[in-house]
């Protein structure tokens, strides 16, 4: 067992960029020295990011890069014992679902026999070009997030303009006056967000008394993922990449019909024989981002989604998302068969897989 371990918490609304922070963070810590286990709380039971990290080089199932990447799929207790039993890190990184209180899961930990840790200040990090509509739509849940939080991140600056930039800023102190506020593009990885990770170092002495609150409640979010196994003819990345813009145009254009102010996260990631690809799209005036993760393929060939959304009821989701897919694998005229779904009502229900 691990004698003292640091716990990094990075909390954050859903498309707030908290993965690519993730994947940042974890290659810097690694070559600092550190021996890192990366847990990712995904909204549904379905690992995008989980995945989504693995591929860039970072974790590996065989450890061989110095990480190991879970998704939780039962308690986090269980989850944490697991970890340091197997694998020992000196630090753990902990995602929490977007829709999550990153010092409520803090606390919990607290509370867990898993030996001698510390807590690196909990973060919560809030995307400059959409911070304006988060606060109109939800802000209530984001003034919680950012009121629990000893470091807030304004990422992606390089998205916009200074004043937008200092408005947000001006908007997080409101809220929380003593909070530590960081400005940077995460995926750019610049100097304001090498200056981030040095103020991990620090340990965590916050105290605040309050009830426990469900976040999935107070987000007013509807969420909805799974995975389907596919067999596909004649694909290659261009095409795949094509086809996942228009696949989450098309959920945007559904969902918008019923909330045409709707922020969230949509993930779809799909493994053919040539690699992953992996899109995502964050709000209803935005377009969606399209990564290739992994040139390499490995034979398997599956295509996971995770959606999450504010001001649409689940039922409605699951129907947009479902036919949206289906819609499109037919016009692939891929042989694809439903291996998962999950309609979450609790975002504290966490699975396993490593």
């Amino acid at each position: 067992m691990v004698i003292s371990m640091k716990i990094i918490i990075i909390g954050g609304f859903l498309g707030s960029g908290k993965t690519t922070t993730l994947r940042n963070l974890g290659k810097h810590l690694i070559d600092k020295g550190h021996k890192i286990a990366i847990i990712v709380n995904e909204v549904g039971e379905v690992g995008v990011d989980g995945e989504t990290i693995s591929s860039s080089g970072l974790v590996t199932k065989e450890l061989t890069s110095g990480c190991i990447c879970c998704t939780l799929k039962i308690s986090m207790e269980h989850t944490l014992q697991a970890v340091i039993e197997e694998y020992g890190p000196d630090v753990v990184i902990i995602e929490p679902t977007g829709i999550a209180f990153p010092l409520q899961i803090k606390e919990h930990i607290e509370l867990m026999d898993i030996g001698k840790v510390s807590f690196a200040p909990v973060v919560t990090i809030v995307d400059a070009s959409r911070f304006g509509v988060e606060w109109k739509e939800i802000p209530r849940f984001i003034e919680n997030q950012i009121k629990e939080s000893e470091i807030v991140c304004v990422n992606k600056i390089d998205l916009v303009d200074s004043e937008a930039i200092a408005t947000s800023t001006r908007m997080v102190l409101g809220i929380n006056p003593d909070v530590i506020v960081v400005e940077f593009s995460a995926k750019n990885a610049d100097e304001k967000f090498e200056r981030f990770m040095d103020l991990l170092t620090g340990e965590s002495v916050i105290v605040q008394e309050r009830e426990d609150l469900n976040s999935m409640e107070v987000s007013g979010v509807g969420s909805y993922a799974g995975e389907y196994s596919i067999i596909s003819e004649n694909m290659h990345t261009d095409k795949v990449t094509t086809m996942l813009v228009h696949l989450l145009m098309d959920i945007r254009d559904r969902v918008r019909q019923l909330n045409p102010d709707f922020i969230g996260h949509i993930k779809i990631s799909l493994r053919f024989k040539e690699g992953l690809v992996k899109g995502s799209l964050t709000s209803s005036e935005g377009e969606p981002v399209v990564e290739i993760l992994d040139e390499k393929g490995n034979g398997e060939e599956h295509l996971k989604f995770l959606s999450a959304v504010t001001k649409v009821q689940k039922e409605e989701l699951v129907q947009i998302v479902d036919n949206c897919i289906l819609d499109t694998l037919e016009k692939e005229g891929m042989s694809f068969e439903k291996v998962s779904s999950q309609v979450h009502d609790d975002p504290n229900l966490i699975k396993l897989d490593i």
